[in-house]
């Protein structure tokens, strides 16, 4: 027999196999998708949500409209190729899943663009002292800060068109005409909506955009009143009234606490127990929220269903659960309407209302399915809200407990009935803590995310917290109003007070701890996408297929990990810097106030716990009347920092020359061409095109605000600096001459 040609070559012959099957394996790719869709007909639905997210999602960190019209040309050619797959073949289901969510994508960056493009304000252009007239909208009472809230659409000099505006009027200047409805004029001195401090802060410009808000200010002198409202019903004098009459029938700080229960009024709460309250990981107890409201509809489901249920006249003509539905969703809505109708407050009463439905429809009311239903209604609604932490807390605390309760593990934990009551009673106990901790983990990646910190006894102190708070606190302040009714309350609220003393006292303890809270500096969009990612897909897939999810989340931690705490921070105006590195304290140029929003801000990007300290008490910073020096090592290498935070003007001269030796220059006003550091020159012109800046020193990186907001309409770059010439003539008698010492 002749030997065939392929014999010589059996090992790359098999070689060759091998590649061809893996080739057939990766062609075979759409035929496993198919499978793999098919065998979850449940799990595929709430992707469509999720996907309708993403496509909100992308307008935000996309910068403009070339680029939102570029993803929409992409959806729709991702949907017409979901169209050439054949409709009857064996690839329907991939078929569905690629036309559906390029849909969503589409749709989703069109709603946001849409309602952009329809309610977006822009904010003044620059800081203002003017006169306004207009009508007063909305007030609400801050009695923690002395101060009143005043919501006005006005006729501002200087500007065509009325706008809206948000005033705080001192306690003292309040007047018992300044209500909804009243027509005033007034002074003010107003400021463009603020974009974020810092790389990664909260950004009150975007927010401010989607509610119409122009500027926000502060009354100069006294408000006159120039048409009184009429005479009616009024929702937020009400409100008022409802929180005025708790704090009467309940003094001191579980007063304000039992208001903000009653009505949603949190302006009276002081800032030590809400900063508790947000350390102990309880602060979403303060809020009106999917918690509160759907212990009140519940509260109301259960109570008219067991009522009911003991007439029989009723019990056997009236289908209970469809009328304890009705009732419990009337009552719902009463007490959104009541405190406020808030967005988050009517995004938890949709929810419940859906809730409501599959319960007198008979169907099982947790559902992952019904909870992306409640969401593509809310994001219908209030697109933005998916880019703030409220909706992303609100719909990862409920997605993580219907994925936990439904999972195979939790339902095996309490399916032993044949077991004792003490056991059955630890077993639910020991759930209810596995949940909190389930819940505390996810929501971690938000916290950090926006806030840049994280509780760590927030699972423990909740499962003490939530039960007081629903099962006895509210029930106790409903009782106190009806039987206020009839003046005998005083029983009713004495308990409501013992209770949110425990309370208060649980958020104090927690707070107090060691290591209560995580600090971290900003993490990026990217770091959070992968842990948002994985964690959706651990909670909307079952079975094995899941645990894919703990490799982008693995990923994550890795990035989160190997993230640098910024070396230097720099306001966008560059009035304010801060120095992380030399000591346990943030190192600031000027001194803050320790309640300040500035301070605030500049720990959390630092991601410090500890104070912030001035510049000039620190020994190894020089400081004169003008600017301070500070030597900063870092990666082996000696970086010298000059910032300047005087008023006078200093001779160029001796300026150019400061400049010369220093590495970075940090100004809060525009410098001469003639200051030219070694690597970069932070003042006031670069600053109002770049925004607030975090410098890595090490690695030279250096982030800005505005790379994080394109061509949005929020966020206003002034046009390019043009410096003024200068004629040749002596200096000016008012030029200042640093202390020779420190220029040297």
């Amino acid at each position: 027999m002749l030997p065939t040609v392929a014999q010589p070559l059996g090992e790359p012959a098999t070689w060759r196999t091998r590649l061809w099957d893996k080739l057939v394996s990766l062609s075979s790719m759409h035929r496993t998708m198919e499978a793999f869709l098919a065998g979850r007909p449940f799990e595929r639905g709430p992707w469509l949500a999720v996907g309708f997210g993403i496509g909100i999602a992308c307008w935000a960190v996309l910068p403009g409209p070339w680029q939102w019209a570029g993803f929409l040309a992409l959806c729709g050619a991702a949907g017409a190729g979901g169209l050439l797959i054949d409709v009857e073949g064996e690839l329907g289901h991939l078929r569905a899943a690629l036309i559906g969510m390029s849909l969503m994508l589409a749709a989703g960056c069109l709603a946001i663009w849409i309602k952009s493009a329809l309610v977006g304000e822009p904010g003044i252009a620059r800081p203002e002292v003017v006169t306004l007239q207009g009508r007063l909208l909305d007030r609400q009472v801050e009695g923690a800060r002395d101060r009143v809230r005043l919501l006005i659409r006005a006729q501002v000099e200087g500007h065509a068109k009325p706008l809206l505006v948000r005033l705080n009027l001192p306690d003292a200047a309040d007047q018992p005409g300044l209500v909804e409805g009243a027509e005033v004029r007034l002074r003010a001195r107003l400021m463009p909506p603020a974009p974020p401090m810092l790389p990664g802060s909260y950004d009150f410009a975007r927010a401010a955009w989607f509610q119409g808000l122009a500027a926000t200010g502060n009354t100069v002198g006294p408000v006159r009143l120039v048409t009184p409202a009429q005479e009616g019903w009024s929702l937020r004098q009400w409100q008022q009234r409802l929180a005025d009459h708790v704090r009467a029938r309940l003094s001191g700080s579980p007063g304000t606490i039992a208001a903000a229960f009653a009505s949603g009024d949190r302006g009276a709460i002081a800032q030590d127990d809400e900063e508790a309250m947000r350390d102990a990981g309880l602060t979403h107890l303060l809020s009106i929220s999917g918690l509160h409201v759907s212990a009140v509809i519940a509260g109301a489901y259960f109570l008219t269903i067991r009522l009911l249920a003991l007439i029989p006249f009723i019990a056997l003509r009236v289908r209970l659960p469809l009328l304890a539905a009705g009732v419990g969703a009337g009552v719902g809505v009463f007490y959104t309407v009541l405190t406020g109708a808030e967005v988050p407050t009517v995004r938890s009463v949709a929810g419940s209302l859906l809730v409501l439905t599959a319960l007198a429809l008979g169907r099982d009311p947790l559902s992952l399915r019904l909870l992306a239903t409640a969401a593509l209604f809310v994001m219908l609604l209030w697109p933005e809200g998916v880019l703030g932490p409220s909706f992303q807390m609100s719909f990862a605390s409920v997605i993580a407990i219907v994925a936990f309760s439904t999972s195979a593990p939790a339902k095996a934990f309490l399916s032993q009935s044949h077991e004792g009551r003490l056991t059955r009673l630890g077993r639910h106990l020991a759930m209810l803590l596995l949940t909190g901790i389930v819940i505390e983990l996810s929501l971690m990646p938000i916290s950090l995310f926006h806030f840049h910190r994280a509780g760590i006894y927030g699972a423990a102190a909740n499962v003490i917290a939530i039960p007081l708070t629903t099962v006895l606190t509210m029930p106790l302040i409903a009782l106190g109003l009806a039987l206020d009714l009839f003046g005998l309350g005083a029983p009713a609220w004495w308990a409501v007070g013992k209770s949110l003393e425990l309370l208060l006292w649980l958020a104090h303890a927690v707070a107090a701890q060691p290591g209560a809270v995580t600090m971290m500096p900003g993490m990026g969009a990217g770091t959070f996408a992968l842990f948002v990612g994985g964690l959706l897909w651990l909670a909307l897939w079952s079975g094995r297929v899941r645990l894919w999810a703990f490799a982008p989340i693995a990923l994550g931690m890795l990035a989160l990990l190997l993230t640098r705490t910024p070396d230097v921070l720099v306001s966008g105006d560059g009035h304010h810097v801060g120095i992380t590195g030399e000591r346990p304290d943030l190192l600031v140029l000027r001194a803050v106030r320790e309640e300040s929003f500035t301070r605030t801000a500049l720990l959390e990007n630092a991601g410090m716990t500890g104070d912030a300290v001035a510049l000039e008490d620190w020994p190894g910073a020089r400081c004169n009347q003008d600017f301070c020096a500070i030597s900063l090592v870092r990666g082996g290498r000696r970086f010298e920092l000059l910032m300047a935070r005087g008023r006078d003007l200093v001779a160029i001269p001796v300026l150019a020359s400061a400049c010369a030796r220093a590495d970075i220059v940090i100004a809060d006003r525009r410098l001469p061409a003639a200051c030219k550091p070694r690597l970069l020159k932070a003042d006031r012109a670069l600053l109002g095109q770049t925004g607030g800046l975090a410098i890595d020193l090490v690695s030279g990186r250096v982030r800005t605000v505005a790379e994080t907001q394109g061509e949005h309409g929020w966020f206003r770059r002034p046009p390019p600096y043009a410096p003024r010439t200068r004629q040749a003539g002596p200096t000016p008698a008012s030029t200042r001459v640093p202390d020779p010492a420190f220029t040297q």
